[in-house]
């Protein structure tokens, strides 16, 4: 908390989703950096891996993931027997805290927010490289790898809030909200949306009651 001075806005690294990029998920999510100014500051970033097919129609913005559950795919519900990717994506996520911050928090979208919900359970066990105090996780859901149940063994002690779409046909709700019980004290906010951030005046002031807790004089 040390890094959170008072005035200043909160910086949050954010995690794009799958097949989407750093530049993508900047143009998706305009209204949320407006709703947010000079609250919270996104800083966005590339995903390691390329998605493979995908470079002919994007040009110089080619699609990027987290991991994969099957050779060069990913399938949220999978139960992935070699999942293959994610040590790169952890790598790189601790690159980005340590080269471009201080970061207060982390934002993510679907896969990426899978991907934070397992950078918090690493900071919540006392790894280093994870210096984030918060998460928000919108559309994310819990990893069906076996090979990634260590992530949700233990409830994860660090405060987060949960983003769900009660349409959303590409991570159903129920995943959400299943991800959102592996912390301890998750803030659960529901909208009648689907899959993309939502930034409606109900969840505007969610992001800010919630931004406001690690904003000291604030609110």
């Amino acid at each position: 908390a040390s890094t959170m001075s008072e005035g200043r806005p909160l910086r949050l690294l954010a995690l794009h989703g799958y097949r989407q990029s750093e530049r993508r998920f900047r143009q998706r999510t305009g209204s949320l950096r407006k709703a947010l100014r000079g609250h919270a500051e996104l800083v966005a970033f590339d995903a390691p891996h390329l998605v493979p097919g995908g470079e002919d129609e994007a040009g110089e913005d080619p699609p990027r993931g987290w991991w994969f559950s099957r050779p060069g795919g990913f399938e949220a519900s999978e139960a992935a027997e070699e999942p293959a990717g994610l040590e790169e994506s952890l790598e790189a996520v601790a690159r980005a805290l340590a080269e471009r911050g201080p970061f207060d928090g982390l934002l993510g979208f679907s896969q990426g927010a899978a991907l934070a919900a397992m950078v918090c359970a690493l900071r919540a066990r006392g790894d280093p490289r994870f210096p984030v105090a918060f998460a928000i996780l919108v559309a994310a859901f819990p990893s069906r790898a076996p090979a990634h149940g260590h992530f949700y063994r233990e409830p994860i002690a660090l405060p987060s809030l949960h983003i769900v779409g009660d349409t959303d046909a590409v991570i159903a709700a129920h995943l959400s909200t299943e991800l959102a019980q592996c912390f301890v004290e998750p803030v659960i906010v529901s909208h009648p949306g689907g899959h993309f951030v939502p930034v409606a005046a109900p969840q505007k002031k969610a992001y800010l009651d919630f931004l406001g807790r690690f904003r000291p004089g604030q609110g």
